[in-house]
C-alpha cells in the first residue's frame, strides 16, 4: 500500500470519528442543558408554591384574630337573634296555616303584624353583620399590609414549616433529593439555616423573596440548594458514557492501527534495503571467489607457487568475509524468538577484549590508526556466552572503523574498570564522524543505520547495535552511547560480575 494512500485512509477515518465524538459530546452538552433547565424550573415552581402557603398562613393568622374579636363582641347578639326565632315559630306555622288572613280575629291580626316587624328586623341585624363583616375584611386586609412586616420572620416562617413545605412541593414535581435552605435577610446576613447549608457558588443557589409585599427594607429570602444535583443532572446521561468510551477505545485502536501501518511500510523498506544490501554483501565475495576458482583451472597459475598461495589467500579471505556476513543475517533469527540459546560460563572479560583486539588490529592499522587498551579491571570475571560476548566487542570495533573520518587515522580506546564491586564497565570509544542527538536515540533500533552523507562505502543491515544491544540486555546488563558530530562516539557498557 502507498504511503498516500495510508494518509488519505487516516485523514478520512480521523474525520469520521472525531465527528462522532464531536455529536455525541454536542448532545450529552443539550442533554445536561435541558436537564438543568428543568431541574431549575422544579425547584422555582416549588419555591413559589411554599411561598404562597406561608402568605395564606400569614391571612389565616389575622383572620384568626380579628374573627375572635368579632365573636366576644357579637356573641350576645346573634344568640338573642336566634331565642326571638324560636319564640315565633308556631305563630309562623299558625299564620301560613290560616284559610285567610281577613277572617283572623283582631288578636291573630296584631300577631301577624308583630312577626313581620321582627322579620324585618332580624334583617336589619344580618344586615349590618354583613357590613361590619365586611368592614372586618377590610380591616384584616389593611392590617396585613400595614403590620404583618413587623413580625419577626422566624413567627412568619419558622424552619419546621419551610422545610416541611419544601419537601412536600418537591416530592409532589416528582425531586425527591435532599437539600439545604437557609432565609437571609436584605444584607444577605443569615437569619437562620440548616446544618448542611454551604453553597459551593452562587450558581447552585435557588433564590425566592418571601413575603414580596413587604417593604424592601425588611424583605427576606429563602435559598435552597441540593448537594446532589450533579449527580442527579448526570445521571440522565449516563447511559452515554459507554458510548463515549467506546468512541475513545476506537479511536485509540485506529490511532494504533495506522501507527502499525506506518511501521509496517517503514519495516518493508527497510527490509528491501537490507535484501540490497545483503545482495551487494554477498556478491563481492563470491564473485572473487569464483575468478579464483577459475584462476585454479589455469595451468600456469598452477606451476607458480606464488600465484597459487596468492589465489589459495583470496579464496580464504573471501570465505571468511563470507562467513562472517552470513554469521551477521544469522543474528537476525535472534530477534524472531522470545529466547536466543545461550551457553553462560565463566569468562574473564579482560583476556577475552584482548583477544579481540589483537584479531582486530591488522584492520585498524591497515587505514593508518591504532588501538589502546586499558583492561585495568582487577574482577573481571563475568558470566556470559563466549561467542556472543567476543562478537558484541567486535562489532563495536567494526562500527568505529566503519564509520571512521577522511581527514584523521582512526584511534580506538577500549578500556575495563569497576565503577562497584558488584559490576564491570566496558567503555569503546572512537574519533569518528559521530552521531547526531536524533540517531542517539535510535542506533539500538533494529535496521536502523545512521546516515554517513556523501559516503557510499559504509555497507551493512542495520543489525550490529541491535545484535549488541540485546546480548547485553540478555547479560543481564545495560549499555548506553555517547557522540558528538565530528568528534567520535562512545559506548559504555555494564555487566554484573560473576558471584
Amino acid at each position: 500500500m502507498k504511503r498516500s494512500t495510508i494518509w488519505i485512509l487516516t485523514v478520512v477515518m480521523a474525520i469520521a470519528l472525531l465527528g462522532l465524538l464531536a455529536m455525541q459530546i454536542v448532545y450529552m452538552e443539550k442533554m445536561v442543558a435541558m436537564r438543568n433547565s428543568q431541574f431549575s424550573e422544579i425547584v422555582m415552581r416549588s419555591l413559589y408554591s411554599v411561598s404562597t402557603m406561608l402568605e395564606q398562613n400569614e391571612t389565616k393568622y389575622f383572620l384568626d384574630q380579628d374573627l375572635a374579636e368579632a365573636e366576644q363582641t357579637y356573641s350576645g347578639i346573634s344568640q338573642q337573634s336566634f331565642n326571638f326565632s324560636d319564640r315565633h315559630e308556631a305563630s309562623i306555622d299558625t299564620t301560613l296555616n290560616a284559610q285567610d288572613p281577613a277572617n283572623l280575629r283582631p288578636a291573630n291580626r296584631n300577631t301577624l303584624t308583630d312577626l313581620n316587624d321582627s322579620y324585618q328586623q332580624k334583617q336589619e341585624i344580618l344586615k349590618g353583620q354583613y357590613l361590619y363583616q365586611k368592614s372586618l375584611l377590610n380591616e384584616v386586609i389593611l392590617t396585613i399590609l400595614n403590620h404583618s412586616s413587623d413580625r419577626p420572620i422566624q413567627e412568619r416562617a419558622d424552619s419546621a414549616t419551610v422545610a416541611s413545605y419544601l419537601r412536600s412541593e418537591l416530592e409532589f414535581n416528582g425531586l425527591t433529593l435532599p437539600f439545604e435552605f437557609a432565609v437571609v435577610n436584605r444584607t444577605n446576613g443569615v437569619v437562620y439555616k440548616t446544618q448542611g447549608y454551604s453553597p459551593m457558588s452562587q450558581q447552585d443557589v435557588y433564590s425566592l423573596v418571601l413575603f414580596p409585599n413587604d417593604p424592601k427594607s425588611k424583605q427576606n429570602t429563602l435559598n435552597v440548594t441540593f448537594p446532589n444535583k450533579s449527580d442527579y443532572i448526570f445521571s440522565s446521561v449516563k447511559f452515554l458514557v459507554p458510548s463515549l468510551a467506546f468512541t475513545f477505545l476506537l479511536l485509540g485502536v485506529f490511532l494504533y492501527t495506522i501507527s502499525l501501518a506506518f511501521k509496517q511500510k517503514k519495516l518493508s523498506e527497510i527490509k528491501n534495503d537490507f535484501i540490497n544490501n545483503m545482495t551487494h554483501e554477498f556478491k563481492t565475495p563470491i564473485s572473487s571467489i569464483s575468478i579464483a576458482a577459475q584462476m585454479l583451472n589455469d595451468d600456469s597459475v598452477r606451476k607458480s607457487p606464488e600465484m597459487l598461495k596468492h589465489v589459495s589467500g583470496v579464496i580464504n579471505d573471501e570465505t571468511k568475509r563470507l562467513r562472517f556476513q552470513v554469521e551477521k543475517v544469522l543474528q537476525l533469527s535472534l530477534f524472531d524468538r522470545k529466547n536466543a540459546t545461550m551457553r553462560l560460563e565463566e569468562e574473564d572479560a579482560n583476556a577475552s577484549i584482548y583477544s579481540v583486539i589483537n584479531t582486530f588490529k591488522l584492520k585498524v592499522e591497515k587505514y593508518g590508526g591504532h588501538i589502546n587498551a586499558d583492561l585495568d579491571a582487577e574482577d573481571p570475571i563475568i558470566n556470559v556466552d563466549r561467542m556472543h560476548f567476543t562478537n558484541v566487542i567486535f562489532n563495536l570495533l567494526d562500527n568505529a572503523v566503519k564509520y571512521r573520518r577522511d581527514d584523521v587515522p582512526p584511534e580506538l580506546e577500549v578500556s575495563t574498570s569497576n565503577p562497584d564491586e558488584d559490576h564491570i564497565q566496558i567503555i569503546v570509544a572512537d574519533n569518528g564522524i559521530g552521531m547526531s542527538r536524533e540517531d542517539l536515540k535510535r542506533i539500538f533500533e533494529k535496521f536502523y543505520r545512521v546516515s554517513t552523507g556523501n559516503r557510499h562505502d559504509v555497507k551493512g543491515f542495520g543489525l550490529g547495535l541491535a545484535y549488541v544491544h540485546k546480548m547485553i540486555d540478555l547479560f543481564g546488563g545495560s549499555i548506553r552511547a555517547e557522540s558528538e558530530i565530528n568528534r567520535g562516539s562512545k559506548f559504555i557498557i555494564t555487566l554484573p560480575l560473576y558471584k
